[in-house]
């Protein structure tokens, strides 16, 4: 068995363990460097009350506190399924390496889990996404984004 086979399989059982204790979905994730697991995560939505609290994210906040920095580069992520949109973000954000995943949007969304609409909002124009969206005082808005660009000692991220 590959290390990339028993990583996949302990994301599933710490997936399995979530359910079974009832702290949340049925969702795990795990960080690798290097063959060594640096931070793992379950889905605590429920038990935080907190709609972030993706397994993925956890285990992204987790890898980004033990390794001191706000990208993962060179880190894999092992998910028990293929990530929603704000999952999938994150990773993208982190600079993650590769993502592997041990199951797909449709068999979450068969149980229950349906990101489908989500992912569709994004191709919609402002005003035809269902949650409404209002632009405001962009002129102001694009203010900040020059005082950033001159900014000499930011953290480009």
């Amino acid at each position: 068995m590959t290390n990339q086979q028993l990583f996949i399989r302990k994301a599933l059982k710490l997936a399995l363990e979530n359910v079974q204790t009832g702290k949340g979905g049925p969702f795990a994730a795990l960080i690798v460097k290097g063959n060594n697991i640096i931070a793992s995560g379950t889905s605590l939505v429920t038990s935080l009350n907190d709609p972030t609290a993706h397994a993925e994210i956890i285990a992204i906040r987790e890898a980004c506190k033990i390794l001191g920095t706000f990208q993962l580069r060179g880190c894999e992520i092992y998910s028990s399924c293929e990530p929603c949109p704000m999952c999938l973000g994150a990773m993208y954000w982190a600079r993650l390496a590769k993502i592997f995943i041990a199951s797909i949007m449709q068999d979450a969304a068969n149980a229950g889990f349906d990101d489908a609409f989500i992912y569709s909002e994004f191709s919609k124009k402002i005003s035809e996404r269902k949650m409404p969206m209002v632009l405001m005082p962009q002129n102001e808005a694009l203010e900040v984004f020059k005082e950033w660009k001159k900014k000499g000692d930011k953290v480009k991220y």
